[in-house]
C-alpha cells in the first residue's frame, strides 16, 4: 500500500468518527499494534490488515442511532462498498469486510484469516491495561453511568452480582475477562504485560470508594440525631 492509497482511507475513517472512546486515535492505536504483533508473521497481508485496522470501527456511528445494529457488521459492508468504489478488486473487499465483520467479541463469530486474528487482538489489547480502565471511563460518562453501585446496606458492590451498567460491573464482566481471549500468542504477550495495570487501578479505586463510604457512614450515623 502506498502512502496515496493509505491517505485515501484514511481520509475515510476520520469521516465516519464522532465516538469519543473509539475516536481516531483508537483506530491509529489498533493499526499501531496490529502492526507489532504482524512482525511476528511475516506469512501476513500488510494491505489487508492496514485496510482492515483503519476502517474497523467505522459503523460506530451507525450502532450509536440505533443500539440494535452491531457496528461489526455495519462496518464491514461500509468499508466493502467504499474500497470496491474506490477501485480495489472484490477480493481484497471481501478480506477487509470479512476482517472487520468478526473483530468484535462473538464466540458465534470468530475471526479466521490470519489478519482477521491479528485486528481482533489489536482491538482488544486497546480495552486492556491502563487505556481500557480510561477508555471504558470515557464510555461510561458519555453513557451518563456510574462509576459503581450502592448495596441496600450502604456498601459499595464490587460489580460482581450487578445487573445494572457501571464502571465496576464493566470490569468484572468484560475487562477482568479480557486476558485470555487473545487469538495470537504476540497478542496475548502484550496484553499480560498490561494487565497488572488495570488490576492495580480497579483495586485501589474500589479499596478508596469502600473504605470512604464506611468511615463516612459511621461518623454521619455518630452525629444524626436519633
Amino acid at each position: 500500500m502506498n502512502r496515496h492509497e493509505y491517505a485515501k482511507i484514511e481520509e475515510y475513517m476520520l469521516s465516519c468518527m464522532d465516538d469519543s472512546a473509539h475516536d481516531a486515535q483508537h483506530v491509529y492505536r489498533v493499526l499501531h499494534s496490529a502492526l507489532v504483533i504482524a512482525q511476528s508473521y511475516p506469512q501476513t497481508d500488510l494491505d489487508v490488515l492496514i485496510a482492515a485496522c483503519l476502517l474497523h470501527d467505522i459503523g460506530r456511528r451507525e450502532q450509536f442511532a440505533d443500539p440494535g445494529v452491531c457496528h461489526a457488521q455495519a462496518g464491514s459492508e461500509k468499508a466493502y462498498r467504499f474500497l470496491m468504489e474506490k477501485g480495489y478488486s472484490q477480493k481484497f473487499a471481501s478480506r477487509v469486510r470479512s476482517c472487520i465483520l468478526t473483530h468484535r467479541f462473538r464466540k458465534s463469530m470468530p475471526p479466521e484469516s490470519l489478519e482477521a486474528k491479528i485486528l481482533f487482538d489489536a482491538d482488544k489489547l486497546d480495552a486492556t491495561g491502563a487505556i481500557g480502565i480510561a477508555r471504558t471511563l470515557m464510555y461510561k460518562g458519555d453513557m451518563a453511568e456510574p462509576l459503581y453501585r450502592v448495596m441496600p446496606d450502604g456498601s459499595i458492590s464490587d460489580g460482581t452480582e450487578d445487573t445494572q451498567p457501571s464502571f465496576f460491573r464493566e470490569y468484572k464482566f468484560k475487562l477482568e475477562k479480557l486476558y485470555d481471549r487473545f487469538f495470537t500468542e504476540e497478542g496475548a504477550r502484550l496484553a499480560r504485560q498490561r494487565q497488572s495495570a488495570a488490576i492495580a487501578y480497579y483495586e485501589s479505586l474500589y479499596r478508596e470508594v469502600s473504605v470512604g463510604a464506611e468511615a463516612g457512614r459511621q461518623v454521619l450515623a455518630a452525629v444524626l440525631d436519633p
